[in-house]
């Protein structure tokens, strides 16, 4: 093996295997090193791609040449769209894998390009020259040399499984070790390290399962595909099943609650608020009479199904006992038991807005290590750091995301801006313009950036050539053409809205809620060959005109303070017009412009007006 690379690349999750393929896809020979080849994009947790924010985040990665949704099609064995009773903004979607599958797929995706190799190994160590590092050195002493490093450890970096408050063990995940060397190499740099901890429910045999008992969840009868450049051929179906944890539970778990590690003190480092263990759930919501309880099967060759809403840290014959207490459960067999693990993270403000570490050259962080939670957010991280990491070997600026261009633009702007005081996870609260970024115009939003650096096929570039086409055609036809009260009003009486009383345009027509794009073309005579997701896009377009113009005004006010940019080496701590709280945040951020300053924490609107007169005098005295 050639020992010279341009990007090394640490861990083969989701936000590695992402890495790998972005920066490959740029051009890159890159090595990917994991402890395990088999666990290459391992689903470690529930076997689920997308929910909330996250299913677009997914299609996000699919648009920027990523693999995460050709994998979640080929896996897929049931399928939701989760929020239709809302508006379209919010609409996400969500599948269920087959584990297997899912791995095999993305293992698949990684190898069909040549650019990249692979080493079962684990890393112990960085190399560094001065302010840069050059390579890694394994566990047996083999050093290998590369121009960049992508660190994606997941959980792995000194992380402690805990069962009870008895059984604690070193490990990355259940059966992988924990990774030691490169964490106090780490540390040792004079790095900010700190401790979280996330955890797991137990899996049960299908087989002892009561159905019966339960409420059967079918997918929806959607023909919906995650990749946005592929139509892939579902493997199966199959159903989930919902039942309850109600008193007989809540009752088994408060009594064994100083057997928890979280609240029997093994655990110090802070959990996910959105993914709470059923210990978490029972102490902070005493007066919630019972908690829903998802049945989710693993995938089509086996039985064991994932027990999502009761993740916990209590001893095993507890959870066997409160498993048996849940409706349909009465004589269930656990397979595997639950557990928490703790795990080094970074605080995310050490990173640049591309994720580069400020304090070391050519190294990456993405993934769970900067502070996050879930599949899609690691991928999202990982896309940024390879196409970044990649950028910077060509002696080319890096690609920020805006919070105004995608929900992985907003996840990395909350991170380096923010931090985090507990694992982050993307809801769509928290992007100021979520009606611009959904699910359904991902490629539109996306894949020209993509086709623009050089990421996509010929295929792909075609794909996206013919749909932005295509959206083009279909607002012109909006545009040119009218409907008649006779041929309209049938379809308001359908809908119980009032009827039309003279000639409208399309434009107009459509946006009248609930009112089928397709159906009013049909009605006013237009033949229009499009898809159905093309056709849904424009539809939410045309309906929501007004308050997208609202949000693009918004955009365009943003940029002007994106514009305002602000010397790297500005120093924060002599600019005594500022408050002390704002210079000690500002020093440690060093944001890149006006607008990533006014998202700090800490920061005024008296202390932003101060920082432009500081800026503008700086400038004028150079000048």
């Amino acid at each position: 093996m050639n020992p010279a690379f341009d990007i090394i690349v640490v861990g083969g999750g989701h936000s590695g295997s992402e890495a790998a393929m972005s920066a490959a896809r740029l051009g890159m020979r890159v090595l990917m090193v994991t402890s395990s080849l088999d666990t290459i994009g391992q689903m470690s947790c529930n076997p689920a791609i997308g929910g909330i924010a996250k299913g677009t985040v997914a299609r996000e990665v699919d648009a920027l040449g990523g693999i995460m949704g050709r994998a979640t099609d080929r896996a897929r064995i049931q399928f939701r769209m989760l929020n239709r009773s809302k508006g379209a903004a919010v609409w996400s979607p969500r599948a269920q894998c087959d584990r297997g599958l899912y791995r095999s797929a993305v293992r698949n995706e990684l190898e069909k390009n040549r650019k990249i190799q692979f080493l079962q190994a684990t890393v112990a160590s960085l190399l560094l020259k001065s302010d840069r590092v050059v390579g890694v050195e394994t566990g047996d002493g083999t050093e290998i040399t590369g121009r960049s490093v992508i660190l994606t450890a997941g959980t792995f970096l000194r992380g402690k499984i805990h069962i009870g408050t008895e059984t604690r063990v070193s490990a990355g995940r259940a059966g992988d070790p924990a990774v030691v060397s490169i964490a106090e190499q780490m540390e040792s740099l004079g790095l900010i390290v700190a401790r979280f901890k996330t955890g797991t429910p137990p899996r049960i045999d299908g087989r002892t399962v009561d159905f019966s008992m339960l409420e059967r969840q079918d997918s929806d009868e959607l023909n919906y595909d995650f990749s946005q450049f592929l139509k892939i051929e579902r493997p199966g179906s199959r159903p989930c099943w919902i039942t309850w944890a109600g008193e007989e539970l809540k009752e088994i778990v408060r009594d064994h609650l100083a057997e928890s590690a979280l609240y029997g003190g093994e655990i110090s480092g802070r959990g996910p608020r959105y993914c709470p263990s059923i210990e978490d759930k029972i102490v902070k919501f005493p007066d919630a009479p019972k908690h829903q309880v998802f049945l989710e099967p693993e995938g089509l060759d086996t039985s064991e199904m994932y027990v999502n809403g009761l993740s916990t840290s209590l001893p095993a014959p507890v959870q066997l006992e409160f498993l048996r207490a849940v409706p349909g459960l009465e004589y269930v067999e656990m397979t595997r038991s639950g557990y928490a693990i703790e795990y080094d993270y970074y605080p995310p403000q050490q990173l640049t807005p591309w994720l580069e570490l400020k304090a070391i050259r050519g190294l990456f962080f993405a993934g769970q290590i900067n502070g996050t939670t879930g599949y899609e957010e690691a991928a999202g991280q990982g896309v940024v750091a390879g196409i970044n990491a990649a950028r910077l070997l060509r002696n080319e600026e890096p690609i920020v995301f805006g919070r105004d261009t995608s929900y992985i633009g907003v996840l990395v702007d909350d991170l380096v801006t923010r931090g985090v005081d507990e694992p982050y996870r993307l809801f769509t609260s928290r992007a100021e313009f979520r009606l611009l970024l959904r699910q359904d115009n991902a490629l539109v939003r996306l894949g020209p950036l993509a086709d623009k650096l050089g990421m996509l096929s010929d295929e792909e570039r075609g794909v996206l050539e013919r749909r932005l086409k295509e959206m083009e055609r279909i607002r012109e036809e909006a545009a040119s053409s009218s409907i008649r009260p006779s041929d309209a009003n049938p379809i308001l009486s359908r809908l119980g809205q009032t009827e039309l009383k003279e000639t409208q345009r399309i434009t107009d027509f459509m946006k009248r809620p609930n009112v089928a794009l397709s159906d009013a073309f049909e009605a006013a005579g237009t033949s229009l060959n499009a898809s159905e997701e093309a056709l849904f896009s424009a539809e939410i377009e045309l309906r929501y005109v007004g308050y997208m113009e609202r949000e693009r005004e918004a955009v365009r006010k943003l940029s002007e303070l994106t514009d305002f940019s602000i010397p790297s080496d500005l120093p924060y701590f002599d600019l005594v017009s500022l408050s002390t709280e704002a210079r000690q945040k500002l020093d440690q951020i060093r944001p890149e412009s006006l607008a990533q300053a006014g998202r700090v924490p800490g920061v005024s609107p008296s202390d932003l007006q101060n920082l432009v007169f500081e800026v503008l005098r700086r400038r004028r005295a150079v000048a």
